[in-house]
């Protein structure tokens, strides 16, 4: 009797342990083992890993942006700086063209001239003309006529510009004449922002009027041996003058902003450029290796 007692508690337990172990396996798939949650973990990092892309831009593409991008940042800086310089000096130009005139007396002693206007009394030197050639108006060619002339108040030389004159062909004189009168005059200083590029330097010494493509007035004077004014003298509309519409400045300031704004347009595009082909260019890499190693299972 106990025996089978013994049998049917045997048989109780397999059943139970053969439930359990249904319950059990019903919490898989087909094809699943338990190790699959572990599995599944280390395929969501790595496809974690995969949108997050490391930045391998290469050391070349790196060289390259450490040589351009400080130089296109400076030159922006640069052109930045040039404008508020321009800016400062038309305001300076207009602020001494609405004061009154000084006489000729009075430049050796001031420290900044520019641009102030001054009245003359005097006559020209019509023995000593000077052409600066190479001036543009208007798409034509032609030539500016200096002269020195004396202030009779002063005792002072001073190389007055008269103006713009046109010479379409060099194989005639340029055509100008000098007043022999004593003439009262405006003009105003110029100091030129630097000096004039030049291919060749010019000739020293030759007949006169004597064509240069740069003049500066205190070489000048030595070579005439005579006490001078350092500075050209631009006319003033009047009774000696020819054309006169000298612009202030070459460049305007809003044209030096507008070459700010390319160069710095182009350091963006620079390090946009960088950070794209870096990430790019890791992700080709990350590709082909997958690729590579699908083939080879």
């Amino acid at each position: 009797m106990s025996v089978v007692l013994d049998q049917k508690e045997q048989a109780t337990e397999q059943a139970g342990d053969g439930g359990q172990q249904h319950q059990d396996n019903r919490g898989f798939k087909h094809g699943e083992t338990p190790g699959g949650c572990i599995d599944d973990l280390k395929y969501s990092d790595r496809a974690w890993g995969d949108r997050v892309k490391p930045f391998r831009p290469g050391w070349v593409p790196t060289l390259v942006v450490l040589m351009l991008f400080p130089g296109l940042v400076a030159l922006g800086c640069w052109q930045l700086t040039r404008a508020q310089e321009k800016r400062e000096l038309l305001a300076s130009y207009a602020e001494r063209q609405a004061g009154e005139a000084s006489g000729a007396a009075q430049l050796p002693q001031l420290k900044d001239p520019a641009y102030r206007r001054v009245h003359l009394f005097g006559q020209f030197d019509a023995e000593h003309s000077l052409l600066l050639d190479n001036r543009m108006r208007d798409g034509q060619v032609g030539v500016e006529l200096l002269q020195p002339f004396l202030d009779q108040a002063s005792g002072l030389w001073l190389l007055v510009n008269r103006g713009w004159l046109p010479w379409p062909d060099r194989r005639i004189p340029v055509q100008f004449s000098t007043p022999a009168q004593t003439l009262s005059l405006d003009a105003r200083v110029y100091v030129a922002p630097g000096a004039t590029f030049q291919l060749h330097a010019d000739p020293q010494g030759g007949s006169w009027p004597r064509l240069l493509t740069a003049i500066d007035a205190s070489h000048l004077w030595p070579q005439l041996s005579r006490e001078g004014f350092a500075y050209e003298l631009r006319l003033e509309p009047g009774p000696a003058s020819y054309r006169l519409d000298w612009p202030v400045v070459a460049m305007g300031p809003e044209k030096h902003l507008g070459y700010a704004v390319q160069w710095f347009a182009l350091a963006l595009a620079l390090v946009l450029l960088y950070l794209y082909f870096g990430w790019h260019n890791n992700k080709e890499k990350q590709h082909g290796s997958r690729h590579e190693s699908t083939q080879h299972v």
